[in-house]
């Protein structure tokens, strides 16, 4: 081999690796990494301190735990839900930012609101529920009425003379009494407040006669003797008031306890879904983490991500209903 020849075959191995080498680091970042592998941002569309925001934070810890990825509680309250919403809407689709929701953004708003900033049936993909907040029609002890049929009785006798209480247009305690409302057959007058406080507040005063709101908010008063509860919303009874029946127990089928889930973007990978599925049923068999809830309120109620899903789609049905007859929309 002369000079010339040996120079030319060291030129192309040397060629030959470098483009090998450069084949290598260019291909490795494309390769999928394993989820978890940065923080996960855990999204609460609401202000810290209230129910969704303790339960969040109540799981987060474990599920940290169980990831090996720092879970990092993240509020973003405003419009309903919906900034919350839009920003996990508009993450990357690849497990690492969740959405704590609540019915607003995917089963009240689209009906509630004229335009969303996101696409609540592609954008927001179900992941796993979380559980299903207990809440209490309560009525001030003036009410002549320690029944739900009484209740219902007493309104017919006297249209449009109870009037109830809500935490504003369109939220959770204004829609469930809605309900009530159309499915007892009674004339009952909406009186919104900012927030369930200061419904409660008049509640308690006896300037309106009814509400129908989270049991975290309304049990120190029911337990002081401030308010008369009638019945629960869920479909079994609650530990935390044993003795009051169920709305379903006069109303057949009647079910407006609000479900909170685990969204995350839509077009994240079926592995990644069913890894966080996983994860989240785990913490929620905990015994603790059941207790912990429960003193909330909150029943623990894990799922498949299909089952979650269809959930979703049965409670948009019902809402959407809902909503279109007491012509309620966002302010």
């Amino acid at each position: 081999m002369n000079a010339r020849r040996a120079q030319t075959l060291a030129a192309r191995v040397l060629a030959a690796g470098i483009a090998g080498h450069l084949a290598v680091t260019t291909a490795a970042p494309a390769a999928a990494q394993p989820f978890p592998h940065r923080q996960i941002q855990f999204v609460i569309p609401f202000a810290a301190g209230g129910g969704s925001d303790v339960m969040a934070r109540i799981i987060a810890e474990p599920l940290a735990q169980r990831l090996g990825q720092t879970v990092f509680v993240d509020n973003k309250p405003g419009g309903g839900a919906t900034i919350g919403a839009d920003f996990v809407a508009k993450s990357a689709p690849d497990g690492h930012t969740w959405l704590h929701t609540s019915p607003g953004p995917q089963i009240i708003n689209p009906y509630l609101m004229a335009k969303l900033p996101y696409d609540p049936q592609k954008d927001l993909l179900p992941v796993a529920r979380l559980g299903t907040f207990t809440s209490v029609l309560a009525v001030h002890p003036g009410v002549p009425a320690r029944t739900v049929r009484e209740l219902i009785d007493y309104a017919k006798a006297n249209p449009r003379k109870v009037n109830f209480a809500s935490a504003g247009i369109g939220s959770g305690s204004h829609l469930a009494s809605e309900y009530f409302r159309t499915v007892a057959g009674i004339d009952i007058v909406h009186v919104p407040y900012k927030g369930t406080g200061n419904a409660l507040q008049d509640l308690v005063a006896g300037n309106v006669q009814m509400t129908i709101d989270s049991m975290a908010a309304l049990l120190p008063s029911i337990k002081a003797g401030s308010l008369r509860a009638l019945a629960v919303t869920t479909l079994d009874r609650s530990p935390n008031l044993p003795d009051v029946p169920t709305l379903a127990d006069t109303l057949a089928g009647f079910d407006a306890s609000p479900m909170n889930y685990l969204s995350v973007r839509g077009g994240t990978p079926r592995e990644v879904v069913d890894r966080i599925n996983r994860e989240v049923n785990a913490v929620l068999a905990m015994p603790a983490i059941r207790e912990r809830l429960l003193a909330l309120g909150v029943v623990a109620t894990p799922s498949t991500p299909e089952e979650i899903a269809a959930q979703v789609k049965a409670e948009q049905v019902k809402w959407k209903r809902v909503i279109e007859l007491s012509g309620a929309k966002a302010e």
